[in-house]
């Protein structure tokens, strides 16, 4: 269901231009299940590119991808805050565009499935399960797209958030329960 393709702690990228390539659509849905609209999504992660490229680019590549969460992370934390702000000062608007919700992901099914009914069913539980980490609470989100989609340690998590890692392991768990329970509630899933 997810792009669960990780690397290792000792894969060194050739060059910041490579680890960006690689690194640039996975950030984008983080981005963009944290924040909801699409052209904030791609702010956040050129803005995050470019932090990383400045003032961090002569780094070794084995360094880059724990400083880029780490900076994409806070720039997330930040757009929330300038959100929260924003909504005090102008109550009275939205900022949600209608258009960007339709955006969340592509969702292609599975060529290997056997029946157009089991292509739908996994469409609609993907679709679910997005939303789902959509509305999880930002320090869970982020926990688990770091945990889950990113293969990050419970250390590098915990370093890239800034807390301890205790608080990553009940981040995580929370998320994997709320997940879960979608799964098990609207699906009939028991895992």
């Amino acid at each position: 269901m997810f792009d669960n393709h990780t690397t290792s702690d000792q894969e060194v990228f050739d060059s910041l231009d490579a680890f960006l390539a690689y690194i640039e659509k996975r950030a984008y849905r983080m981005a963009l299940l944290a924040v909801g609209q699409h052209a904030d999504a791609i702010d956040i992660l050129q803005d995050a590119m470019m932090k990383l490229v400045t003032n961090y680019g002569d780094r070794p590549g084995n360094e880059w991808r724990p400083l880029f969460y780490r900076i994409l992370n806070n720039r997330i934390t930040d757009w929330h805050r300038q959100q929260k702000s924003r909504s005090r000062l102008f109550f009275w608007r939205t900022t949600k565009n209608e258009d960007d919700s339709d955006e969340l992901c592509e969702q292609v099914p599975d060529e290997k499935m056997d029946a157009p009914a089991q292509a739908l069913n996994k469409v609609i539980q993907q679709q679910d399960m997005l939303q789902t980490i959509e509305k999880l609470p930002l320090k869970q989100q982020q926990c688990f797209l770091l945990r889950s989609w990113e293969g990050l340690s419970v250390a590098e998590t915990a370093d890239i958030m800034g807390c301890s890692q205790g608080s990553v392991k009940t981040h995580f768990f929370r998320a994997v329960q709320k997940l879960k329970a979608v799964l098990e509630e609207q699906h009939d899933i028991v895992i």
